[in-house]
């Protein structure tokens, strides 16, 4: 169960404004996360919290393939991206480092900015606390809920050879 406060943006947030590209020289998680949305939302990382949700409109991810943008995302503490659509290859890159993302149109029109939100990655509810206003997404099926679980593709593979 995912609960925390929504950061909410509109449409076709790319992957420039989500991690600028001037800090594409590093990979470590803590130093993305400390500049993620600032070019759309220069107060982001400082308000943000574990567990927070970002809920945007259309084509959230798209621009370069760039896999810093879900990294940054989730080292931030966003612990869920709620969307109307997604770009195909963020949608990827974010399941590949095991940030949850749900497509549910209906929840983006109803949650506002500032909303407190819990969501159920197991059968793809998400209430709004703040409305109680329920909504369904649809879920994942349980090997890639296994797969965000254990934080990506990598950790999921290295989990499968084990056995």
């Amino acid at each position: 169960m995912i609960k925390g406060t929504v950061h909410k943006y509109g449409s076709n947030v790319d992957t420039d404004v989500i991690i600028p590209a001037r800090y594409l020289n590093t990979t470590d998680p803590k130093e993305l996360a400390s500049h993620c949305m600032e070019d759309i939302d220069p107060e982001f990382a400082s308000r943000v919290r574990p567990g927070d949700i970002i809920v945007a409109e259309d084509n959230f991810g798209c621009g370069s393939s760039r896999e810093h943008a879900p990294i940054a995302i989730k080292a931030s503490g966003v612990a869920c991206v709620i969307a109307n659509t997604f770009a195909r290859i963020f949608y990827r890159n974010a399941l590949n480092v095991g940030l949850p993302i749900l497509e549910c149109p209906e929840a983006v029109a109803g949650i506002s900015n500032g909303d407190t939100v819990e969501i159920d990655l197991e059968s793809g509810r998400i209430t709004n606390i703040t409305t109680g206003e329920t909504y369904q997404a649809k879920p994942f099926p349980p090997f890639m809920r296994e797969l965000i679980e254990v934080g990506g593709l990598v950790n999921y593979a290295r989990s499968k050879l084990k056995q």
